[in-house]
């Protein structure tokens, strides 16, 4: 393992991946290949910019002759694959997206990697994949039971990667990992929105009731997950991946309130989306066997994340135009509207 290509590493958790990477493995070459499309940020890898170990492709990992050229022009031996679409909402009213790179990129990515003999494939997943879980906790022989098309989209890049493992031989692993969260999150996922929303004193839209139960890791602990399944992981196996942080919706915008000094008075209930899964929960029992400990205190991650976004205005405020804009005005006020 020398030369690791990093799709999506400029986005959220790609991008702590990178970090994190760059400085432990000097060794290690890392290729960002990333299509920046709207939640892809350079500013994300301004940590890393000046290491002589890292480089970055701008490309699309569903165009075939760009992720050629770029395995090997950098004689690519391992991929870990971060690159997605990845926001319910937007799935729920554009679907096409999510099929073309959560499906058809995963595919190119395993083709050509099968082509140029990569020794490794590393692929990003979701808890989400499992479906809603009213008690207990999903293991990963689990069926998977997708309910919205972002994570049916997910599910449909595992099969293809399980596929090129048991038709070809390939090297793989997938981790499936709970909500995330932590610094240079986009504003779209309800943490960095409800906090900087909440910085300028605007409502924070609910949905439903805010009963809905979901497990929080912190995006270093995530990352530490998947430098360890890379290393140490067996072929065609999965891991999950979770913070085991189970917390109500509505019990973390309060937490995010009283945090910030906010009152109570910012949250509007709005109409539940559709096909909103009503808990997430999964044992994380096999990735612990493999050496894995969270560092994450939720209290103390949580309060550390708030502060980050206080912090880092230069760094979310300039995102909240454009593009973000537009869909803001769509879908945040719509909800907003329909409270009233």
């Amino acid at each position: 393992m020398k030369n690791i290509l990093v799709t999506g590493g400029a986005g959220f958790i790609g991008s702590a991946f990178v970090r994190r990477m760059v400085k432990l493995y000097p060794d290690y070459n890392i290729i960002v290949l990333d299509k920046l499309t709207y939640a892809g940020n350079l500013d994300n890898l301004l940590p890393v910019h000046d290491e002589p170990n890292y480089q970055f492709e701008r490309g699309d990992i569903a165009d075939r002759t760009t992720v050629q050229r770029v395995f090997e022009k950098h004689s690519v031996d391992t991929v870990v694959n971060f690159a997605a679409d990845s926001h319910v909402d937007r799935s729920i009213l554009e679907a096409d997206a999510f099929v073309h790179t959560d499906v058809v990129g995963v595919y190119i990515l395993l083709d050509i990697a099968k082509l140029v003999g990569v020794t490794r494939f590393h692929h990003i997943s979701t808890d989400e994949v499992y479906g809603s879980i009213p008690e207990g906790s999903f293991p990963e022989d689990a069926p998977l039971s997708p309910n919205n098309p972002y994570s049916a989209s997910k599910a449909g890049g595992e099969l293809m990667v399980r596929a090129y493992h048991v038709t070809h031989g390939m090297h793989t692993t997938i981790t499936r990992g709970s909500n995330t969260f932590g610094p240079y999150q986009y504003p779209e996922k309800v943490l960095p929105l409800f906090i900087t929303e909440a910085i300028d004193n605007r409502p924070l839209p609910v949905y439903g009731n805010g009963m809905q139960v979901r497990d929080w890791l912190h995006v270093d602990d995530h990352a530490s997950a998947v430098d360890l399944v890379l290393h140490r992981g067996q072929p065609g196996e999965v891991y999950n991946v979770g913070g085991e942080n189970e917390q109500h919706n509505i019990d973390v915008t309060h937490m995010l309130l009283k945090l910030l000094g906010k009152p109570e008075t910012l949250i509007r209930h709005v109409k539940d989306r559709p096909g909103h899964d009503r808990r997430y929960s999964i044992d994380c029992a096999k990735i612990q066997k493999l050496g894995w400990q969270r560092n994450d205190n939720f209290e103390q991650t949580l309060a550390a994340t708030v502060e980050w976004y206080q912090k880092n205005e230069w760094w979310w405020r300039k995102i909240k135009t454009g593009e973000y804009l537009d869909y803001y005005k769509r879908q945040y006020e719509d909800r907003l509207a329909e409270s009233k």
